[in-house]
């Protein structure tokens, strides 16, 4: 029994929910106001997540929380989406620890900049973080510049590939511009049988 707490305005939470969803793994699935303080979310999410943040995946009674976290237990745990082998779980592993302090850390506040609190970054931030993001897209463009349909090679999105699209598919909303590879890949994202927009599956 699996149950996941997200939030509509998390790509954190995003990135966990699709993979579930594109996985075809159950799972039950909570919202939790995140715009609430802290002590007025449920009983339960106050239980299970420890450091009071979305996502949390409580399973079979063991709280696994943090996205990337969450993505590699279940990769492993299912022995695919990157979890087939111990070289590929690497890779996606490298992915996962450069984009939590790469595009995982500055896309998510261009956007909140953006979109609701346009006075909260002190002077020189906003450029820095742009500028952060500038270098951090182009080097996930050069990486699937080669033609190739994943992150990783084969036929079917990884732990990677899951990872990196959870605040690239909100973009818009950072008004941030998304190169030509880049693009292409979120499409090919978008048309696995389980995606939808972050503002409908995680509703």
């Amino acid at each position: 029994m699996r149950k996941l707490f997200g939030h509509p305005d998390s790509g954190h939470a995003y990135k966990v929910r699709f993979f579930l969803c594109a996985a075809g793994i159950e799972h039950d699935y909570e919202v939790v106001d995140i715009w609430q303080p802290r002590e007025s979310r449920s009983a339960e999410f106050q239980r299970v997540a420890t450091l009071g943040e979305v996502p949390v995946l409580v399973e079979d009674g063991a709280v696994y929380a943090q996205s990337n976290a969450i993505l590699l237990h279940l990769a492993r745990q299912h022995e695919q989406w990157g979890g087939e082998s111990a070289q590929r779980l690497n890779a996606c592993e490298q992915w996962l620890v450069w984009e939590a302090n790469k595009i995982g850390m500055c896309l998510p506040q261009i956007r909140s900049y953006e979109r609701f609190e346009k006075n909260a970054l002190l002077e020189g931030a906003l450029p820095w973080l742009k500028a952060r993001y500038e270098s951090d897209i182009s080097t996930i463009e050069s990486a699937l510049s080669g033609g190739q349909t994943w992150l990783l090679s084969g036929d079917q999105p990884s732990i990677a590939d899951f990872c990196l699209c959870g605040y690239l598919f909100f973009a818009d909303e950072a008004n941030v511009e998304v190169p030509p590879n880049v693009q292409a890949w979120l499409q090919r994202l978008a048309n696995l049988d389980a995606w939808q927009h972050p503002s409908k599956l995680l509703a």
